[in-house]
């Protein structure tokens, strides 16, 4: 299991990296810069490291996640759309053996109802919907005072 103290993965999933200019309506008009910016200003205020990742690609993220196993002392993610789909990231997500707060930006409970179930959310030690991208700097914060 990684050091308690060590980086803090934050993993984005499928078109995370167009926030900014998709639906900014739901998503709002911050980048994934400005998210990435974020998590790592709050981290560095508990002298912590934020290591970020995004990918369109189901296996891309997979393996990131395999990576973090006994580097990154936890785990922040918002996994897009493959949260109502994808039992291998799920299954994946167990692997590092670290704590995992699964972030939305919109609250998901208040759309579509397709959008009402995660795979993710089971095996997730907090669940973040509704916040914003302040639900990552929250996400954060909790991995760095637990």
């Amino acid at each position: 299991m990684a050091e308690s103290r060590g980086p803090i993965l934050v993993l984005n999933g499928p078109n995370l990296n167009m926030l900014g200019t998709r639906q900014p309506e739901v998503y709002g008009a911050d980048t994934l810069d400005d998210v990435v910016a974020l998590c790592r200003a709050t981290a560095a205020r508990f002298d912590r490291e934020v290591v970020a990742f995004q990918s369109n690609h189901e296996g891309a993220l997979i393996d990131r996640v395999h990576a973090a196993r006994g580097v990154e002392s936890g785990i922040v993610i918002n996994p897009g759309g493959l949260t109502h789909t994808s039992v291998a990231l799920r299954d994946a997500l167990v692997i590092p053996e670290v704590p995992i707060v699964e972030v939305h930006i919109s609250n998901v409970h208040a759309r579509e109802e397709f959008r009402h179930h995660s795979y993710i959310s089971p095996i997730a030690t907090a669940v973040i919907a509704g916040m914003g991208i302040r639900g990552y700097a929250a996400a954060v914060e909790y991995l760095c005072t637990r």
